[in-house]
């Protein structure tokens, strides 16, 4: 049997992104055949994709892709940083947001069905994905996407590969540009007061009155005259509608001019935002906290158990 060295582990693992001593298994098990070994670890590492598919994605990227009036933005997770700088990791999903963009998908499940051929796998995005997870050896899942073709025009803005933005806009492309990049940096949650969803503004209405609660408490314990409920629900009201003010693209002071709001500079620009969208890799997705002692602890058993 021919030597295993470091130069056939390194050329398979370039082939495969695989972990070394998995490439010097499959080399050592083919008798030194690079051919028969990438072909061993493909069966192993689809194997492992299976057993992937139930950790965490917190991780991942946001692309766009748009064309003329057309467009979209999608997020795509992992589990580690480290892949969101893979080639074959970013190729994906730079390929799903043009499919994405081109197809018109119902829905996420739709997009697992569209063509696509990469990296020798395919012919469709899903079998793609569950080849790269036996590939790259950790999990990863395309989350959620955005497409607009209502005729407006579109602008993109990519902040890193963490934070993604699409504006629908009529008028100056440069005016929408800052917008989306203004968007990127202080996330509005709707465009205007209007579109502020009720279940958000519910919970500031509530915080606001029990703040409120807890001032008016304290100034009776300082010998302070009670105020009326009027009054307490002037402040409640006024604690609300700032908030709107705050959340609200148009109403949002502009990061490039603080001496006027964003609609303002639309107007002076003869602009008109008809929607966005914001995301930001991660966002709501509740990550695992390793416990790294008891991790070390658990191997430490284990090996003795072994």
């Amino acid at each position: 049997m021919p030597a295993i060295t470091a130069s056939m582990v390194a050329e398979l693992r370039g082939k495969t992104d695989a972990p070394m001593m998995e490439c010097k298994k499959a080399l050592t098990e083919a008798d030194g055949d690079l051919a028969r070994a990438e072909e061993i670890l493909r069966v192993k590492l689809g194997n492992k994709a299976g057993k992937a598919a139930a950790r965490i994605t917190a991780e991942g990227v946001v692309t766009a892709a748009v064309n003329g009036a057309v467009g979209a933005m999608v997020e795509v997770n992992c589990e580690t940083d480290f892949v969101t700088k893979n080639d074959s990791f970013l190729a994906f999903s730079k390929a799903v947001a043009g499919l994405v963009a081109e197809h018109n998908p119902a829905d996420v499940a739709a997009v697992g069905a569209l063509p696509l051929a990469q990296d020798g796998f395919g012919p469709t995005v899903e079998d793609v994905r569950k080849g790269l997870i036996g590939k790259i050896g950790e999990n990863m899942s395309i989350r959620r996407f955005k497409r607009y073709s209502g005729g407006g025009q579109l602008a993109s803005y990519l902040h890193g590969t963490r934070i993604g933005v699409l504006v629908e806009f009529t008028g100056d492309e440069i005016a929408a540009k800052d917008v989306a990049m203004h968007v990127a940096a202080m996330k509005p949650k709707a465009l205007a007061t209007s579109d502020v969803p009720a279940e958000l503004i519910e919970v500031e209405r509530r915080v606001a009155a029990e703040k409120a609660a807890e001032d008016a408490a304290t100034a009776v314990a300082a010998g302070k005259p009670a105020q009326s409920p009027e009054i307490v629900a002037k402040r409640v009201d006024g604690s609300v509608q700032k908030f709107l003010k705050e959340v609200s693209l148009l109403n949002q002071t502009f990061v490039k001019n603080d001496k006027q709001t964003v609609e303002q500079m639309l107007k002076e620009k003869a602009t008109q935002v008809a929607g966005f969208t914001l995301y930001v890799v991660g966002e709501g997705i509740e990550k695992k906290v390793d416990d790294f002692a008891a991790e070390v602890a658990a191997q430490v058993a284990a090996a003795k158990g072994g």
